[in-house]
């Protein structure tokens, strides 16, 4: 039987062998991707505010961009359009992890993360469409977007109603990260509601009304209005984001800076977050969060990646901030299959043993 250290070490061994490949010669659904080709998210997801289902430049960049061979000709060109009137799409993603927390035995485990389908009616194409987004693993299935959107001008200007994300800072792969679990708005807590959007030149607007339950049962009468604003040109792009949740257990209000820079084959992403949270304990609490990461892309079809976060659980606490390094590698042999490997190191507090792990995983990740 193999162990968990002797699992770590090949899976250290694996992303060695990968950068190994990358290496070789000279010397991407991810915010990184969007800024290192200098697009809006609209360009490759459905989802004007970028995940879930890609368009056909999205399928088409998958498959001639990403990977570091297609496999086919031209006319096998997959664009996710089955009908005239239909586009479908999907991700799976099977990791295995290994996780070492001080004083605890460590353990390892395969696991499938997710597994979703995306549907996408476009009953006048380009104008109106419904969209779906529904896992189906693990556990049992959930849905996660269900809306309508209308473009009242092409490409210009839109409305989108139903179950939805929510706009705010950088749509994030990792859920996990401080960021995104600060502010509560990812890709585990779509809530119902309602969005206007704008996209004018270089300029990305989104504004949302919603019922700021996380998608849950709605238990008060209060809203939540979150809204994001992005300027993006070919080599660089700013952004800012704010919310305010109106709940009868306290107010929570936030606010947000993001942007990215190219540096010829790096790509430079930033996030930082304040939240200001009411309804936590009697006087609140006030929480920080920031992530700084780079993308080299060292040849096509290879990524690496390397992610600092910085959390402050409470600013009326001293010496209680955590951290996370993350090295990780990432590459795109033929188009919708991707293979990731990577480290992440945890530093918080000396008492909380768990915020001091160490964390190690291998994905597999199928796409279309």
């Amino acid at each position: 039987m193999i162990g968990a250290k002797q699992c770590l070490r090949v899976m250290v061994m694996m992303t060695a062998l990968m950068a190994a490949l990358g290496f070789a010669s000279r010397a991407s659904a991810e915010p990184y991707l969007a800024a290192q080709m200098g697009l809006k998210c609209m360009q490759c997801h459905v989802n004007p505010t970028g995940g879930g289902m890609r368009t056909v430049f999205g399928n088409a960049f998958a498959q001639t961009q990403l990977a570091a061979k297609k496999i086919g000709g031209d006319d096998d060109l997959w664009t996710g359009q089955v009908m005239k009137f239909l586009s479908v799409g999907g991700n799976a993603r099977a990791n295995y992890t290994y996780v070492d927390v001080p004083h605890q035995d460590a353990t390892n485990e395969f696991e499938m993360e997710e597994a979703r389908a995306y549907l996408d009616f476009g009953v006048i194409p380009n104008r109106l469409s419904v969209y779906i987004d529904q896992r189906f693993a693990p556990g049992n299935s959930t849905n996660l977007e269900a809306n309508v959107r209308y473009w009242i001008q092409e490409n210009a200007l839109y409305v989108k109603a139903g179950r939805m994300y929510l706009p705010f800072g950088y749509r994030l792969e990792d859920d996990n990260a401080f960021v995104r679990q600060v502010s509560g708005i990812n890709m585990q807590t779509p809530d119902e509601g309602v969005e206007l959007g704008m996209e004018h030149g270089n300029w990305s607007t989104q504004f949302a009304l919603s019922n700021g339950s996380g998608g849950g049962p709605e238990n008060d009468t209060g809203k939540q209005l979150a809204a994001r604003v992005e300027f993006v040109q070919s080599v660089w792009r700013l952004g800012a984001s704010a919310l305010y949740n109106d709940t009868d257990a306290g107010n929570r209000s936030g606010a947000g800076l993001f942007g990215a820079f190219r540096v010829g084959a790096v790509t430079l992403l930033g996030e930082v977050d304040y939240i200001d949270d009411q309804s936590i304990g009697v006087d609140g609490r006030k929480l920080m969060a920031s992530l700084a990461e780079a993308d080299w892309k060292i040849r096509q079809g290879h990524n690496l990646k390397l992610a600092f976060e910085w959390f402050e659980p409470n600013r009326d606490v001293d010496e209680d901030e955590q951290t996370r390094a993350s090295l990780l590698y990432e590459w795109s042999p033929i188009q919708f299959v991707q293979l990731r490997g990577g480290v992440r190191l945890y530093d918080g507090i000396p008492q909380n043993d768990n915020q001091n792990r160490t964390q190690a995983f291998v994905q597999l990740h199928g796409f279309f």
